[in-house]
């Protein structure tokens, strides 16, 4: 009688999970989340309704759910390698390095055949900048179940991260012969190549016109358009279509502009002059070369150029850095840049950020004995990286205001530069910066490298031989044929750059000046001179 009751039992509990998912996969929430409830309630300790309860939350969006329903199942079962993925991933979301850390090594320890966990790995060490190993994890994912686009499309953005643009689009083409409406694989695809017709501006327009269309994926299909009216030189569709781009995604995504200004100004505030004099002195590695500035400004083709030389490795946009505080600091809030964070790193050694930071980007050298770090926002971290790390190099690029702010207005990003969907905001933005790159001038003086993109795309030797000067190598006349070049671009100009230095950027935004009116006003009322 026993056995027989167990027997039924079991049956239950498989059906209620059978159904659960089934509920899940067409996003009827609720139902999944009721019969997690009554699993549970017949078996408490069954893992797999506690992995789905996890599942469930964090397609409900309820992240504190989620987290302490992964961990109930490492705690029941701690060889789970898909329950550390995806505490790994929580943990990176909500800036808790050290714990995603933890999560990472626990998932890496146990073998997995599931395609889910290999492709939230790399998902992860991308997030942590570990690329190379990332690109292992999207090709375990797709080796174990084909043909599946979304682990198709973290690939393909990995090579192009690797500079891989033909691979890449392949990939994204295959991903477009499967699912059809995949708007982050079309927007990849409009920046992997050039448009010579207006064929896929035609589909993308016809797909975002579609009824019940997700709020997120209408900012893809925008920019993917206006690229491409821009590559076909029809110059007010491709402001039309960047507009609605830029509209769409505001409303998705919060710029909480009061607490930026606070983080500037408590910034500005904190690294002073006497705090340089007294901090203590950083490590001695002389290998980083920091690239930085606004995006969109030019920092890929200094970069281009840098790395031409043969002792210069191409890293790409690291992360490393900032993780750095954050893991010596415990610093766990998900805010990219707080007063907090800043308040965590002046209390830190300077030679344990240097040396945490060389240690994580060792292998990123190639065995060179430099290379570029060139993450735009890292000008916010100049103080620190000059405390941390005195011998490295910092080369800061400068470019026309409304040439800037109309570069990154127009480019979709990721989960960074919150401020480029709104064209006040981005000129604000744009103000703050350079207030608090005066400020480096003045209390730094002589201690970064400004370059100008105007200068060195019109007259490159002259400006290249500076740079390379500044940065104490020898010169190669290498770095004047940047563009022969073949290593990775992890940039939204890495199309461009493939090309010789060129002019047709400098100036672009008067092509739509009468539509960035509130941009150029802005940035007046804000004391920044346009035509530097």
């Amino acid at each position: 009688m026993n056995t027989q009751i167990k027997m039924n039992e079991q049956q239950m509990l498989q059906q209620l999970l059978k159904q659960g998912f089934e509920h899940l996969t067409q996003g009827r929430i609720r139902e999944a989340a009721d019969c997690c409830q009554r699993a549970i309630h017949i078996k408490p300790d069954l893992v797999q309704a506690h992995f789905l309860v996890g599942l469930v939350a964090l397609e409900g969006q309820d992240r504190k759910t989620a987290f302490q329903a992964f961990n109930s199942v490492t705690k029941l079962q701690n060889n789970h390698p898909a329950a550390w993925a995806q505490i790994a991933k929580l943990c990176m979301s909500d800036g808790q390095i050290n714990l995603a850390d933890n999560a990472l090594k626990q998932a890496l320890k146990h073998p997995s055949n599931d395609p889910m966990v290999h492709d939230l790995l790399g998902t992860v060490l991308s997030q942590m900048g570990e690329h190379e190993s990332a690109q292992k994890c999207f090709q375990k994912a797709i080796e174990l179940q084909p043909n599946h686009p979304p682990y198709m499309l973290n690939y393909a953005n990995n090579l192009v991260y690797h500079g891989k643009l033909k691979e890449s689009e392949t990939v994204l083409e295959s991903i477009l012969n499967i699912q059809p409406n995949s708007p982050q694989a079309h927007w990849s695809l409009s920046g992997a190549k050039k448009a010579t017709d207006s064929k896929h501006i035609e589909t993308m327009q016809s797909l975002a016109a579609q009824k019940n269309i997700h709020p997120r994926a209408l900012p893809f299909y925008f920019y993917a358009m206006g690229k491409e009216y821009e590559d076909l030189q029809e110059w007010d569709k491709a402001f039309e279509a960047f507009s609605k781009g830029a509209e769409a995604r505001r409303k998705t995504v919060e710029f909480d502009e009061a607490h930026e200004i606070e983080t500037f100004k408590h910034i500005e505030n904190t690294f002073t002059k006497e705090w340089f004099e007294q901090a203590k002195s950083g490590h001695s590695n002389n290998a980083p070369i920091f690239v930085l500035g606004q995006p969109r400004t030019g920092t890929t083709l200094v970069e281009r150029i840098i790395t031409s030389h043969s002792q210069v490795q191409s890293a790409g946009e690291l992360q490393q850095f900032g993780l750095a505080i954050r893991r010596l600091s415990n610093h766990q809030d998900p805010r990219r840049f707080s007063p907090q964070l800043f308040k965590d790193a002046i209390l830190l050694d300077p030679e344990k950020i240097g040396g945490l930071y060389s240690q994580t980007t060792a292998k990123l050298s190639g065995g060179k004995p430099r290379f570029v770090d060139k993450l735009p926002q890292n000008y916010m971290m100049i103080p620190l990286i000059l405390k941390a790390l005195p011998n490295a190099k910092i080369v800061h690029l400068t470019r026309n205001p409304m040439d800037a702010c109309f570069a990154s207005y127009k480019q979709l990003f990721a989960d960074a530069y919150l401020h480029s969907y709104d064209q006040a905001e981005m000129a604000r933005h744009h103000a703050r910066y350079r207030h608090l790159m005066g400020v480096w001038r003045e209390r730094f003086p002589g201690q970064f490298f400004d370059i100008s993109y105007e200068a060195t795309a019109s007259n490159l030797e002259p400006n290249a031989r500076a740079l390379i000067d500044f940065l104490e190598l020898p010169w190669e006349d290498a770095c004047l044929n940047f563009h022969q070049q073949k290593a990775a671009v992890s940039t939204a100009s890495s199309v461009q750059v493939r090309e010789p230095a060129h002019t047709r950027s400098i100036g672009r935004w008067k092509r739509y000046e009468s539509q960035l009116s509130t941009m150029l006003s802005t940035l007046r009322e804000q004391g920044v001179p346009i035509d530097d």
